[in-house]
C-alpha cells in the first residue's frame, strides 16, 4: 500500500483516556504500517471548554506511549502552526471564499429566535435544522453586521444526497434535506470544528481521516465544504466507539482513567498499546500479545471492525503482566525506580528475579518488596500458627530453620528446603501448609514472594532474627489464650 498521511487532532478540554488515544493509535499504526506520516494538531477553537494544562498533558501522554509524530507541536513542519487558535487568518480566508461562491451565508438570528424555531420543529416532529431565514435577506444581514449586530457564518447545504465509501463502514448515504446549515464561523470570529477541520486536513495533506464514528453524521457537511472549495476529499475511516463494562461510552465523567493515571499505577506503555489495538481491530489470527513492531507489521484499516469495542480491565491486567515478563532485565530495573525510589540500582537488580513473575503492574513491587526492604511487617491479626499446622510442629520448624540459616543453609536453598520438607512430612504436615509458618515469620503474611528466596535476599542475620521473633510470638500466644 502507498504511504498514507494521518493525523490525531485532540481538543485540549481534558486529559486523554483510552477511548481518545485508541483513535490516535489507529492513525499512528496506519501511517507507520505504510511508511507514511503522522501529524499531531491541537484543535483549541472551542475556547469555552479550553483547559490550559490539558494541552501539555496531551503531549506528555503521546510521548509516554511513544506515539511519535512527524509534524506538530514541538516538532514543527511545513504546514504549521499546528495549533488551530494560531491559524485564524486561514479560516477567515477560506470562509470568505465560501461566501463568494454562495456556499455559505451570514446569519444574525438571535439565540432566542433559534430556540423558538427548534421547539416548534420538535412540536411538529420535524428534523431540527435552521430555516434559512437569513439566506434570502443577505443585504439586510450585511447592514445588521455593519451596525455591530452579532453574526455567524452558515454553510449552505446543497440539495440532493451525499454518499461516501467509508473504509470501515462501507457505503454511507445521507439525504441533504435532513442536514442542518452548520455554523462555520462563530460570532467571536473563531471557526467551528467543521470549517477548521476541513481547511486543516486539506492544507496539511491528510489522506486518511481516522476519527470516532460519532462524526459520521457530520461528514456530509465536511464533504460539502470540500466540494465548495474545489478540493479532493480524503478517505474517511470512522472507528467504533470504546465502551466501558456497562456498555456506555468510555468517558472521564463515568470514571474512565486517563492514560497518565495508568502510567502512575504501573502499567506499561507497551501493554496499553497492545490492549488499545485490540479494541476494535483484529489481526485475523489467534495472537493477542503484540509488540509495537508486530502491530505495525500486522495492522490494516480494513481489519478495523465497525461495531463498538468493550474495554476489559482484566484483559489489560493480563497483558500488562505478560509485557512485564517480556521486558529486558535492565529496562525493568530502570522502570521500577519510580515505584521504589529509595532503592539503589543494585538492589533493584536483585529484586527483579523475585518480582518479575508476580507483578501485574509495576506498582505491585511496592507491596511485594516491602518486607525485604524494611522491618518485618508482622500483622497482629494473622492466624498463627496457621491452620493445619499444630503449635509443636510450628515451634520445631522455626527452631530448625534458625539452625539451618545460621549453618549457611542459605548457600543452597534447595537443599535447605528439602530438609525442612522432610521435617514437616515426618510430623504429618504437608510442605505447602507448613511453609506458611516461614512466610508469616519472614514476610508477615502467609503468602508472597518465595520465602527461601526472600531469606536469601535479606541475609542470615535478618532471617534468623525474624524466625526467632516468630518463635517468641508463638510462645506468647500459647501462654496467653484468646479472651472470650
Amino acid at each position: 500500500m502507498a504511504p498514507i498521511r494521518t493525523r490525531f487532532a485532540p481538543s485540549p478540554t481534558g486529559f486523554l483516556h483510552l477511548g481518545n488515544v485508541r483513535t490516535a493509535l489507529f492513525a499512528w499504526l496506519a501511517a507507520r504500517s505504510t511508511g507514511g506520516s503522522f501529524v499531531l494538531r491541537i484543535e483549541d477553537t472551542d475556547q469555552g471548554r479550553y483547559v490550559p494544562e490539558s494541552e501539555a498533558a496531551i503531549l506528555e501522554t503521546l510521548q509516554w506511549l511513544e506515539l511519535t509524530w512527524d509534524e506538530g507541536p514541538e516538532v514543527g513542519g511545513p504546514q504549521g502552526p499546528y495549533i488551530q487558535s494560531l491559524r485564524l487568518d486561514l479560516y477567515a480566508e477560506h470562509a470568505r471564499r465560501l461566501v463568494e461562491s454562495g456556499a455559505a451565508y451570514w446569519c444574525t438570528c438571535a439565540p432566542e429566535r433559534l430556540t423558538e424555531m427548534r421547539l416548534e420543529q420538535q412540536r411538529l416532529h420535524q428534523p431540527p435544522r435552521y430555516d434559512r431565514r437569513c439566506l434570502s435577506r443577505q443585504d439586510q444581514v450585511a447592514a445588521e453586521r455593519e451596525s455591530g449586530m452579532p453574526a455567524v457564518l452558515r454553510l449552505r447545504m446543497p440539495a440532493g444526497t451525499t454518499e461516501w465509501d467509508d473504509v470501515i463502514h462501507g457505503l454511507i448515504r445521507y439525504d441533504n434535506a435532513d442536514i442542518d446549515d452548520q455554523v462555520l464561523l462563530k460570532s467571536d470570529g473563531f471557526p467551528t470544528y467543521h470549517l477548521a477541520v476541513v481547511v486543516d486536513d486539506h492544507l496539511m495533506g491528510i489522506s486518511h481521516v481516522i476519527r470516532s464514528d460519532e462524526w459520521i453524521p457530520s461528514t456530509p457537511k465536511h464533504l460539502a465544504i470540500y466540494a465548495a472549495l474545489g478540493w479532493e476529499a480524503p478517505r474517511f475511516c470512522h472507528a467504533p466507539n470504546v465502551l466501558d463494562e456497562s456498555r456506555q461510552k468510555l468517558s472521564k465523567r463515568r470514571g474512565a482513567r486517563t492514560v497518565l493515571e495508568y502510567a502512575e499505577l504501573g502499567y506499561l506503555p507497551e501493554a496499553l498499546i497492545n490492549a488499545m489495538a485490540l479494541l476494535g481491530w483484529s489481526s485475523g489470527t489467534e495472537q493477542e500479545v503484540f509488540s509495537r513492531e508486530e502491530l505495525i507489521a500486522a495492522f490494516s484499516l480494513e481489519r478495523v471492525q465497525s461495531s463498538p469495542a468493550v474495554f476489559d480491565a482484566h484483559r489489560l491486567d493480563s497483558l500488562n503482566g505478560l509485557h512485564i515478563r517480556r521486558m529486558d532485565g535492565e529496562a525493568l530495573v530502570a522502570a521500577l525506580e519510580f515505584h521504589l525510589p529509595e532503592t539503589s540500582i543494585e538492589t533493584r537488580r536483585r529484586l527483579v528475579p523475585l518480582l518479575r513473575e508476580r507483578m501485574i503492574t509495576l506498582r505491585d513491587a511496592v507491596a511485594l518488596a516491602e518486607p525485604l526492604l524494611g522491618p518485618a511487617p508482622w500483622d497482629p491479626d494473622v492466624v498463627f500458627p496457621p491452620r493445619k499446622v499444630d503449635p509443636e510442629t510450628t515451634g520445631a520448624l522455626l527452631d530448625v530453620a534458625v539452625a539451618e540459616v545460621e549453618a549457611r543453609g542459605l548457600d543452597d536453598l534447595e537443599a535447605m528446603r528439602l530438609r525442612l520438607t522432610e521435617l514437616l512430612e515426618s510430623r504429618g504436615v504437608k510442605a505447602r501448609d507448613g511453609f506458611r509458618v516461614l512466610y508469616i515469620a519472614i514476610l508477615g503474611h502467609p503468602s508472597g514472594l518465595p520465602v527461601f528466596d526472600a531469606m536469601a535476599f535479606i541475609g542470615v542475620e535478618k532471617s534468623a532474627e525474624r524466625l526467632r521473633m516468630a518463635r517468641q510470638e508463638l510462645d506468647r500466644r500459647r501462654s496467653s489464650p484468646p479472651a472470650g
